[in-house]
C-alpha cells in the first residue's frame, strides 16, 4: 500500500471528480436495469408449498404476512448439514434489521433452507440472529427454484445453476427469489443467483471502497478467507 501514488489535495480532487462522473453513470445504468428487472413477465405458481416455521406450518401465501410482495433468501443449509454455509452466513449478518423497512414498503422477507427447523433455529441462536427462517424440507420449493439439486444432477455436473450458466457439483446453491401476491394467486417475479446476489452483501460493498478491496487475489477460491462471524477469534 505504501507504493500507491501520492498527490496533492487539489490533484486528488480532480481525480475524484473524474471518478464521480463514472459513478454517476453507473448509478443511472443501475436504475435503468432495475426498471427492466421490475418489468419482467411473471409466472403464476401452481404448487401449494407448505413450510415449517417457528409459528407452525405455513403456506407460501402465509409467508407474505398480509403483504403483496415477498423476498426469499435461499440459505444453503442442507437437510443433513450440521451448520449453515459460511458464505450464506456472511450475507445473513445483514438481515436482522431490514425487515421493518421492507415491511413498510409492503414487502415481507425471510430465509428458506432445507435443513429441519430445529437445526435452523439452533444455528440462528448461535449467531444471534432474529430474522424469520423457514424449512422447506417437506416440499420441492428449493428444487423448483433451482437452488437444490438431486444426486443425479450433481453427478452429471450439468450446467443447471444460474439459468443454465454454471455446472452443478453440490446439493445446495445460494440465491434470492421474489414473489408477488394478488388475492390467492402467487407469482414468481424474479430470482438471482451466483454473482447476482453480490449487491446484497453489505460487508462486500464496504470492502469495495477501501484500498485493498476484497483482497481475494491469489486465493484458491475467492471466499477462502471467510469464516462464520463467531469463528474468527478461535
Amino acid at each position: 500500500m505504501t507504493n500507491h501514488p501520492l498527490v496533492s489535495a487539489s490533484e486528488w480532487l480532480v481525480a475524484r471528480r473524474r471518478l464521480l462522473e463514472k459513478e454517476k453513470e453507473f448509478t443511472l445504468a443501475r436504475e435503468r436495469l432495475s426498471v427492466e428487472r421490475r418489468a419482467l413477465p411473471w409466472v403464476e405458481l401452481e404448487k401449494n408449498y407448505v413450510f415449517e416455521t417457528q409459528a407452525g406450518k405455513k403456506t407460501l401465501a402465509e409467508l407474505f404476512a398480509g403483504r403483496s410482495q415477498l423476498v426469499v433468501y435461499h440459505f444453503m443449509f442442507g437437510a443433513d448439514s450440521e451448520a449453515g454455509c459460511p458464505g450464506c452466513s456472511f450475507w445473513a449478518d445483514s438481515f436482522d434489521h431490514i425487515g421493518p423497512h421492507l415491511n413498510a414498503r409492503d414487502t415481507a422477507f425471510l430465509a428458506v433452507s432445507r435443513a429441519p427447523l430445529e437445526k435452523l433455529l439452533a444455528y440462528r441462536a448461535r449467531l444471534g440472529w432474529r430474522f424469520d427462517w423457514a424449512s422447506s424440507l417437506a416440499n420441492d420449493f428449493n428444487y423448483d427454484l433451482s437452488v437444490a439439486f438431486t444426486p443425479e444432477e450433481q453427478a452429471a455436473k450439468a450446467p443447471l445453476y444460474n439459468y443454465g450458466k454454471e455446472r452443478v457439483g453440490s446439493a445446495e446453491k445460494p440465491g434470492i427469489s421474489v414473489f408477488a401476491r394478488e388475492g390467492e394467486r402467487i407469482f414468481h417475479t424474479y430470482s438471482c443467483y451466483a454473482r447476482g446476489i453480490d449487491m446484497m452483501n453489505t460487508a462486500y460493498q464496504y470492502l469495495d471502497l477501501v484500498p485493498k478491496g476484497r483482497d481475494e487475489q491469489g486465493l484458491d477460491f475467492s471466499m477462502k478467507w471467510l469464516k462464520r462471524r463467531d469463528e474468527y477469534a478461535r
